[in-house]
């Protein structure tokens, strides 16, 4: 089954926020920001700009009726800035225009006059000057000092990773058209819709009812629009709540690039401890997350991290630490994978340099350790499937593992200046919100009087097909043709308080509460049909767009039944509401079980890196990956794939950079942030879906697993496969476990030291 929107897509016959028709008497906004990373506002100067032609309004923090905050976890978020600024891109003013151009043009002609503060960008030093967002957090299991003296081997060591850069297509934007009584009507470019609604009731001083957001699909997201779509929303509802008039607002990519955060850097220092086999008997890590100016997600990314510190690994002796570090930068924020990337990296990291200590083989250390039914984890959850050794078993078999080792050192022996490498990346990662009540869904069905039928629900179609998986599964529920489906808008005044789409659980939650609603309707139908055919309910089932009687096919097809319970006055519409099951966690202990299930895969990534230049191409990927009774194999698919090589651009090409003076962004334009295209796609991808754990009824959708976040995690072995290969070549020069790994790092730590 295909996703639906390709064919819209293909056609260009999609309509994101930016192609609506505008409203006539559309304004359209421009946001003023700070150019100074961190200082305090002497004054604002908007005269010159308000005198310009086609300029209606410029609105400052002065001008919001209710408070000026956007925060969701932490009150620390100003809408605009009001007496200090704290990051290069910071909103101060929006102007309201006739046009586009006559609004950046009045921008350009706003000044701020500002007393600069010193600026901080690294995450450790602001956690020596104590700036912290929050609180530290320690996840931690057994006696680390205890188990320290039955270690042979003890290593420490220090590791980095970078952040990265959303680059959906579609930039944030937003309309917001004004209604009856005061009431607005935004339509978002947000993966969290009631976010938005609940902000900008906030933010204007009006009750949430007075605000419908509306989302019609995003063009990409990947976390970016999960909170930081809410501000520019919010402030096309302010541009309309104080001048009567429709507001729109789409940002330049360079404004994109620029005012919003990115996945977080980490800094990290860890002390690993194994036994004379290899053994993994302790973990000691601390995580100096770079959060930021303001909290945003920081403090859920960074327990996510927490959650898996041991990545997929079971450790007996583990403490676990980590500080949100509060930077001059714009606030970063939800990325694919939300802080478990960065968790895998450095235990990986750790493992391999205890290999290089100790001679022991990486790929033996990882399969000794790896999880294996009744381990815990370090937050008290029993792992309880066997998914992470069978996909490594398989994933040696499959990719011929041992025979490619073999090949790989004869190539590295028959030639000087290309080397291969290569490297095995086990993934386990967690599915469920860790923030347990945001783990529900709803859902409004309507069979229509000709038998089509409309879903609406939570979820925010952004490339995931997340439409295509409801429309399926409501067409298997009545047991009708797909293409008898639609999935209606996201809209909250259909479907209310709606969780984010993110953390891999769009799918599960807002399917199962569509499959429920659908369920109820369905048995209603079935009681009509009893009394058409004068037949017992348990003894009928729909079937091919007919109603069954005990295997056999009845003349009363789907239609026929729909127009029966209809004039029957049966309800032919349903609201049902879905809520993860089985999962809770103390935060004062931190023990629980916070998530639903585990997915669980293993890569195998082979690389050549051309060690002249200090380029690599990634030549092959084999990948075997656990998803449960697969519900839409093609779209499976083009997760895995895309997912992987947005995981191999982290830790490879995509390296993003300030200046140290001002701390400005340098990769603020596409010139010059890199991000992999399709001549960087590994040379073949091999990817193998393996069925595993049973789910419980009502868990996952279907009995399939969540595929957005997981493979994601498969690329970080890219960067330690083309690490093998610099090894081959030059042994002695290491780069450091620092991501990412792109070829000016690869030819300048080869060539460290032989320069003439």
């Amino acid at each position: 089954m295909k996703h639906f929107d390709a064919m819209l897509h293909v056609k260009g016959k999609s309509i994101f926020t930016g192609d609506i028709p505008e409203p006539e008497g559309t304004l359209h906004a421009a946001v003023f920001t700070s150019s100074c990373a961190h200082g305090k506002v002497l004054s604002v100067n908007t005269s010159e700009a308000e005198a310009l032609p086609g300029v209606i309004k410029i609105i400052t923090a002065e001008n919001i009726p209710g408070e000026n905050e956007t925060g969701n976890i932490i009150m620390d978020e100003p809408l605009l800035a009001g007496e200090t600024v704290h990051f290069i891109g910071e909103p101060v003013a929006i102007v309201l225009a006739e046009t586009r151009h006559q609004a950046y043009k009045a921008v350009n002609a706003v000044s701020m006059e500002v007393e600069e503060y010193q600026a901080v960008i690294d995450p450790r030093e602001a956690a020596l000057r104590g700036d912290l967002i929050a609180p530290p957090r320690t996840f931690s299991c057994g006696d680390t000092e205890i188990a320290l003296e039955e270690c042979t081997h003890v290593i420490s060591g220090v590791a980095d990773t970078g952040g990265q850069e959303h680059l959906y297509l579609e930039t944030q934007s937003a309309l917001c058209v004004p209604g009856e009584g005061y009431a607005l009507h935004i339509t978002s470019s947000t993966q969290s819709p009631s976010f938005v609604q609940k902000i900008a009731a906030r933010v204007l001083g009006i009750p949430i009812h007075l605000v419908q957001v509306d989302v019609l699909r995003l063009g990409g997201a990947f976390g970016g629009k999960e909170d930081q779509a809410t501000p520019w929303a919010v402030m096309t509802a302010l541009g309309t709540h104080l001048t009567g008039r429709p507001v729109k607002l789409v940002l330049k990519r360079h404004e994109d690039l620029v005012n919003t955060g990115k996945r977080h850097p980490y800094s990290f220092d860890f002390t690993i401890g194994l036994n004379e086999e290899g053994k993994i008997l302790i973990w000691k890590v601390d995580y100096y997350q770079n959060s930021g100016a303001v909290s945003d997600l920081s403090t859920a990314i960074l327990e996510r991290s927490l959650f898996h510190c041991t990545g997929s690994y079971f450790i007996p002796n583990v403490v676990a630490t980590g500080y949100c570090c509060r930077t001059n930068l714009a606030p970063n924020t939800a990325f694919r994978g939300f802080g478990g990337p960065q968790a895998m990296f450095v235990i990986e990291a750790a493992i391999h340099k205890a290999s290089v200590e100790t001679g022991i083989p990486v790929e033996k250390i990882q399969k000794m350790n790896l999880l294996q039914p009744g381990d815990l984890f370090p937050y008290g959850m029993e792992y309880t499937c066997d998914e992470v050794r069978n996909s490594w078993k398989l994933a040696e078999d499959f990719s011929q593992a041992a025979e490619t080792r073999k090949a790989v050192q004869k190539f590295n022996s028959e030639n000087r200046y290309l080397k291969k490498g290569i490297s095995m990346m086990p993934v386990c990662f967690g599915i469920s919100f860790t923030t347990t009540y945001l783990n529900q869904a709803n859902a409004l069905v309507h069979v229509y009087t000709d038998g089509s039928v409309g879903i609406s629900t939570g979820a925010v179609e952004m490339g995931q097909g997340v439409n295509s998986r409801i429309r399926q599964v409501t067409a298997n529920v009545f047991s009708i043709p797909v293409e008898r489906t639609r999935v209606e808008s996201t809209n909250t005044s259909r479907t209310a308080n709606t969780s984010p789409t993110a953390a891999s659980s769009a799918a599960d939650m807002n399917g199962n509460a569509a499959r429920i609603a659908c369920c109820e309707i369905r048995a209603r139908l079935l009681e009509v049909a009893a009394g058409e055919l004068c037949c017992e309910v348990k003894q009928l089932q729909l079937k091919d767009s007919y109603v069954w009687n005990r295997q056999i096919k009845t003349n009363l097809s789907w239609n026929q039944l729909v127009t029966a319970a209809y004039m029957s006055r049966t309800d032919l519409s349903s609201h049902a509401h879905y809520a993860t099951p089985g999962i809770h966690f103390d935060v004062t202990t931190e023990k629980g079980r916070p998530f639903a299930y585990h997915v669980a895969g293993t890569a195998v990534t082979e690389v050549t890196v051309d060690c002249l230049l200090g380029t690599y191409k990634v030549n092959r990927v084999s990948i075997v990956h656990h998803g449960g009774s697969q519900l839409n194999p093609l779209l499976d698919r083009g997760q895995v794939e895309g997912a992987l090589l947005q995981g191999i651009g982290w830790v490879t090409i995509e390296e993003l950079s300030w200046d140290s003076g001002s701390k400005r962004l340098l990769a603020d334009a596409l010139a010059t942030y890199k991000v992999p295209d399709i001549s960087f796609m590994p040379g073949e991808v091999n990817i193998i879906f393996a069925e595993g754990e049973e789910l419980e009824d009502g868990v996952g959708l279907k009995g399939s697993k969540a595929i957005g976040e997981p493979p994601f995690m498969y690329g970080i072995g890219a960067w330690f496969a083309i690490l093998s290969a610099m090894n081959a070549f030059n042994p002695k020069n290491f780069p450091g476990y620092i991501a990412p790994m792109t070829p000016e790092r690869v030819l300048m730590t080869l060539t460290a030291g032989n320069r003439s």
